[in-house]
């Protein structure tokens, strides 16, 4: 169960920096994507490795009852990234708050990893 949550973890936190990169870039570039050609499909396949990640953690939490993490902080992160996939698509988006988002999900996934990590 460890081995699964550390790399949907990992895998979380490469998309996390893929948002910033990829806002950045059409923002740049000023270009408005194709939804079902490029937005669907990106926030489908993170919504489904998004609930999987969910009922990993929230059995891990169960079984190891953490002091720093909390389903709720779950939850709030799992709904945060399923939106700022999805903005991470277009230009109009406020910077600040993209960047604020992707910054707090990112901090629940290393706190989980370092947690994760001394657990092994």
């Amino acid at each position: 169960m460890c081995v699964l949550l550390q790399s949907l973890t990992e895998e979380l936190l490469e998309e996390c920096k893929e948002c910033w990169q990829r806002f950045l870039k059409m923002r740049e570039t000023d270009t408005s994507p194709d939804f079902f050609k490029d937005v669907k499909p990106q926030a489908d396949l993170y919504h489904q490795k998004l609930l999987m990640w969910k009922n990993e953690v929230e059995k891990w939490i169960d079984m190891n009852k953490p002091k720093y993490i909390h389903k709720i902080q779950i939850q709030n992160a799992v709904e945060s990234m399923d939106q700022f996939i999805v903005q991470s698509f277009y230009p109009k988006t406020s910077k600040k708050r993209l960047f604020q988002s992707i910054q707090s999900v990112i901090y629940t996934l290393e706190t989980l990893q370092r947690l994760l990590q001394k657990d092994e």
